[in-house]
């Protein structure tokens, strides 16, 4: 329930901020659409509460004189109705046109996002970086992003820069995404997946050119080995537990990408997909026991003791 509030939340705080030129029309748009309708709502509001109190029965008992027709109002409620609808129908195609810029048929996306229950797998091409949950672009740069899903429909949405777009198995889609100012924007999956639909969030850092690319470099270098003795055990307990067999570390022999990849965990903001702050509690917690955090979460529970979970901790919030 508290995720359920939390989503509804952020939807009303961003849904008319805007951050991106694409933002910006679809928000004047619905502005228009708003305006009017509330014009109209509040016009048949009023011809209603006043012809009830107008022909109330004790102000007017006699009987009412009966309108069979009226050419005039007939033509009035038909017209005026259509050139609304006509007005609605070429702004909405020409926004539609504006924000959905064409994909040449052999350009490749920046960044590719592949939607999980109940996480996002966040892909860096050109780049060869891999990342979860937390998505950085430059400031001021068009970036094409292609959405899919790796099991059942999902919906990409991040108010601030721009429209949703749904994440269809095996039906990939593209996207533009543009921030105009640094800033964290956050978003959520809009489209009910599962009992943990409402932690499936999204952060975008938006930065610039300079940090981007420092950040960049910082996630295509390889994970350091750790240094503690308690980080060194946790690095033996990761290939004892067949983490592996679902996770990936840069410079390890773990290269699977079922699960979030954990090269670089300890420097992210957040942990499940934005559902908690990064901090070893938290990841502690996880790892006793994750389906008291998340239930359902596709991870098992490996029934550790409290030490291999310290040791276990200590090695991956040391990935930095």
């Amino acid at each position: 329930m508290t995720g359920i509030l939390l989503s509804v939340s952020l939807i009303l705080v961003n849904i008319l901020s805007s951050s991106s030129g694409d933002e910006t029309k679809i928000n004047n748009l619905f502005i228009q659409f708003l305006i009017i309708s509330a014009i109209i709502a509040l016009l048949i509001g009023f011809l209603v509460i006043g012809g009830a109190i107008i022909f109330r029965s004790k102000v007017r008992p006699e009987e009412v004189e009966q309108i069979h027709g009226n050419i005039k109002l007939e033509i009035i409620w038909t017209v005026i109705p259509i050139l609304l609808v006509s007005y609605f129908l070429v702004v909405t195609i020409k926004v539609m046109a504006e924000i959905n810029k064409p994909v040449a048929k052999d350009q490749q996306p920046d960044i590719e996002v592949i939607a999980h229950q109940w996480w996002w797998d966040m892909r860096y091409l050109k780049q060869n970086v891999i990342t979860a949950n937390e998505l950085h672009i430059p400031v001021g740069k068009h970036l094409l992003v292609r959405i899919e899903s790796a099991d059942v429909i999902h919906d990409w949405w991040v108010p601030a820069l721009g429209r949703k777009i749904d994440a269809i198995p095996g039906q990939p889609n593209n996207i533009w995404i543009e921030a105009d100012k640094p800033g964290e924007y956050q978003g959520a999956c809009s489209e009910y997946c599962g009992a943990q639909h409402a932690w499936m969030r999204i952060l975008v850092v938006a930065e610039s050119q300079e940090k981007f690319d420092q950040w960049i470099s910082s996630q295509q270098a390889l994970s350091k080995p750790p240094v503690s003795e308690e980080a060194k055990k946790g690095a033996e307990l990761f290939q004892q537990k067949t983490c592996p067999d679902c996770h990936a570390i840069s410079g390890t022999d773990a290269a699977s990408h079922i699960g979030p990849d954990l090269s670089h965990i300890g420097s992210r903001e957040t942990l499940f997909s934005g559902m908690k702050p990064n901090t070893p509690d938290n990841l502690s917690e996880w790892l006793t026991n994750p389906q008291k955090v998340k239930d359902g979460a596709m991870m098992p529970n490996f029934i550790m003791s409290k030490e291999e979970v310290n040791e276990l901790t200590t090695y991956l919030e040391g990935l930095k």
